[in-house]
């Protein structure tokens, strides 16, 4: 019932308020000229070209996680404990703020080089993580040991991608 009376005497009055405000003010006035066609972007070097850049962008923030990922897909996939979940929380906040960093620093190379498509280059370089993620999970599956069965490849493959999917997410949001 409280919300309710605030949301009435409160959040409504304000917006009326706010639009009425809003109506009396002049138009926002932009100091330049922005061109409607798209400038071309120049060919770049081999170190600057973007795709290259968004394969290997992910070494470095998955060379920051790679000791604690092994302790964690140990306990995932063959039934050990795991208790230390604050060094993870450590290593994760580590492994997002090297997304970060390697992110801001290959898209500073990009507009350097005129280059005015960094949108998708920013959430792809540091979501490229989650690419060697999946690939040490493809390399970390030959030590389990698994049953010839198909369901086996399908749950396991199946979850990492998942996985794999999400930290993709994720780290391509922090980029």
């Amino acid at each position: 019932l409280i919300v309710a009376a605030m949301w009435c005497c409160v959040s409504i009055p304000l917006v009326f308020l706010g639009a009425y405000y809003g109506y009396k003010a002049e138009s926002i006035a932009y100091p330049t000229v922005t061109s409607t066609i798209a400038r071309a972007i120049p060919d770049p070097g081999l170190l600057l070209n973007p795709y290259l850049a968004i394969a290997l962008a992910g070494m470095v923030p998955f060379a920051a996680a790679y000791v604690e990922l092994f302790f964690i897909m140990t306990s995932l996939w063959m039934d050990q404990y795991y208790y230390v979940f604050g060094f993870t929380f450590i290593v994760y906040i580590i492994l997002l703020l090297t997304c970060a960093e390697v992110t801001v620093l290959l898209c500073y190379y990009q507009l350097c080089a005129e280059n005015h498509r960094w949108w998708w280059f920013s959430f792809l370089t540091s979501g490229s993580t989650a690419v060697y993620m999946f690939l040490y999970s493809i390399f970390w599956f030959k030590s389990l040991e698994p049953s010839k069965i198909f369901t086996t490849y399908l749950l396991y493959f199946g979850y990492m991608f998942l996985i794999s999917f999400g930290l993709f997410l994720t780290t391509g949001a922090v980029g």
